[in-house]
């Protein structure tokens, strides 16, 4: 037939694999250790206290033996464990000492354990050996002090039995009101340990002379009957009431880290998505900063542009314009003109073809100077739009062709007229002259001077005539090379706007892409962090769930247990 496991036992089962659920070795041991104590049918019984209360004596009267050394200097500096022994023997080991008697308290199982004592230290840096049951002995001259209560505190978290073993009671003519004044502070802090007065001396007496009415005055079939009845109670009750003890102490240890997770707002989850919150907000300043960077550099290139293409084609009409008036200021464009018409549309198609080159080169190295602020995030080429500029090939064809002027002509009618007025002059003012020295007014030196006068006149009406022409040419070719100059510049301008809308356009599409990606990225990071947090808190509370539901059987077995 199976042997049934005891409900503590499967309980504390349960707890070590939680606590290997939650990957906490320290505790796993700890309660493979508990196990093992709790499973021993042994029952160790820990003495503790201050300086100079009777720990040792109280041993010694306990089991009727001087065991253990008592006197008024220190005595106990090791723990000293006393335990059943065919012979009387001493093993000492570096950290505590083993006294074996041959008792028969010993020999039913119980072990004793003495200690140092207690001196205002902190009770949590107390290193206990393993224990089932603790006696806190503190003499009846005095109150449980400070430092005793304490250390009463510290053991009820682990130990589930307590008791207050009040010695030297048969000194003490107040130890019953000591002793009422003990157990009204225990319940005050909260510690259920039982108060019970004994006396060493009088327990050793009795022991001498077999006196069992000292003996019941000594207060020790008291004690003795406490400590059986713990040792039989050990696989039962007092397992019972230690499991629970054991379990509160690693669901407190568990819960708190879930509990602390839980309740934070600076999670680990929550941690991370702020984070990443933050690393979106920045990269989004960053973006914006570089939208209103690459957006300045297309505007200062573009503004440079047009006023230096503008300069550009200025500066070459008006070499055009120096050549043109050097021309025809030797030339005349009665004879000239249709070589020099040829000549002007040559050099205003190479003009226009040289600026438009240029527009075309300077619009292509903004695109690359404003592409340039995207290269950190990934774009090198990939930023620059699909399409190209070029030199259009009617761009001749928009170069108008200079209409000829009404150029005057000097006809040969003009030149006989001009001829006539020149010679009359010439006749009339030398005939005049002559006339005084008695020659008729019509005399050789008079027509010699006529036609003297007729071909200067009109040689500097011919003269007059070419200067007029060549004026007339070169306000012709001033007023063509202007308006070549207007419509050419405008075109220039407009498409170098047409290109700057191309490029805004196109490289906010780009920031807009961008600025797209980073939100998107963020929302699926949040989305992830969201899904890993809601899982991680579903998570912990079954977990917790988990440690309340083994919590609720240690707690179960102390209230099942009182009912019975």
């Amino acid at each position: 037939m199976a042997v049934v496991a005891p409900i503590w036992l499967n309980v504390l089962d349960e707890t070590s694999r939680l606590c290997q659920a939650h990957g906490r070795a320290d505790l796993i041991e700890w309660l493979r250790q508990k196990r093992a104590q709790l499973l021993d049918s042994q029952l160790r019984v820990l003495v503790v206290g201050e300086p100079k209360q009777g720990k040792s004596q109280l041993i010694n009267a306990l089991i009727n033996a001087q065991v253990c050394p008592v006197g008024d200097g220190v005595t106990t500096t090791l723990p000293t464990i006393v335990k059943h022994a065919d012979e009387a023997s001493t093993i000492t080991h570096p950290t505590h000492v083993e006294i074996g008697v041959p008792r028969g308290l010993l020999a039913s199982g119980m072990v004793l354990i003495d200690t140092p004592g207690i001196d205002n230290q902190d009770p949590a840096r107390l290193k206990a050996p393993p224990a089932d049951v603790v006696l806190l002995v503190s003499d009846a001259t005095r109150e449980l002090s400070v430092t005793e209560l304490n250390l009463l505190l510290h053991l009820a978290q682990s130990h589930a039995h307590l008791a207050v073993v009040l010695t030297k009671i048969d000194i003490s003519p107040h130890w019953r009101l000591i002793a009422d004044h003990n157990r009204q502070q225990l319940a005050g802090v909260g510690v259920a340990a039982t108060v019970i007065p004994v006396s060493s001396a009088l327990r050793l007496a009795a022991a001498t002379t077999n006196d069992q009415t000292i003996n019941a005055e000594s207060g020790f079939p008291v004690l003795l009957s406490r400590l059986m009845r713990d040792h039989s109670a050990k696989g039962d009750e007092l397992a019972r009431a230690s499991v629970n003890l054991i379990v509160r102490s690693v669901v407190d240890q568990l819960a708190a880290p879930l509990r602390q997770e839980l309740s934070i707002e600076d999670s680990p989850a929550r941690s991370d998505t702020m984070s990443r919150l933050r690393d979106a907000q920045r990269a989004v300043d960053e973006l914006r900063r570089c939208s209103t960077s690459w957006q300045n550099t297309l505007n200062d290139e573009m503004a440079d542009l047009i006023s230096d293409l503008e300069y550009d084609l200025r500066d070459r009409t008006r070499r055009i314009l120096r050549e043109v008036d050097e021309l025809f200021d030797e030339a005349d464009p009665l004879t000239h003109w249709e070589s020099f018409s040829g000549w002007l549309d040559e050099n205003l198609i190479e003009a226009a073809e040289a600026n438009y080159r240029w527009l075309v080169q300077r619009c292509e190295a903004a695109t690359r100077r404003v592409a340039d602020h995207f290269v950190d995030y990934g774009y090198g080429y990939d930023a620059l739009p699909r399409w190209s500029m070029r030199v259009p090939d009617d761009l001749a064809e928009r170069v108008s062709i200079i209409e000829q002027p009404r150029i005057e002509r000097f006809t040969p009618s003009q030149k006989i007229f001009s001829g006539l007025r020149g010679s009359y002059g010439g006749i009339l003012m030398f005939g005049l002259a002559t006339s005084l020295v008695g020659m008729p007014l019509i005399n050789p030196v008079s027509i010699g001077a006529g036609a003297l006068f007729g071909g200067k006149t009109v040689l500097d009406d011919s003269k007059s005539a070419l200067k007029r022409r060549q004026t007339v040419a070169k306000q012709a070719c001033q007023r063509h090379i202007d308006d070549f100059f207007l419509r050419f510049s405008k075109d220039c301008r407009d498409t170098a706007r047409q290109v700057q809308r191309m490029l805004r356009d196109h490289f906010t599409a780009l920031t807009e892409q961008l600025q797209e990606a980073i939100i998107q990225s963020f929302r699926r990071a949040k989305q992830a962090a969201d899904l890993e947090r809601n899982q991680r808190h579903r998570q912990i509370e079954q977990r917790l769930r988990q440690l309340a539901s083994v919590y609720e059987q240690a707690q179960a077995l102390v209230a099942a247990r009182v009912t019975a």
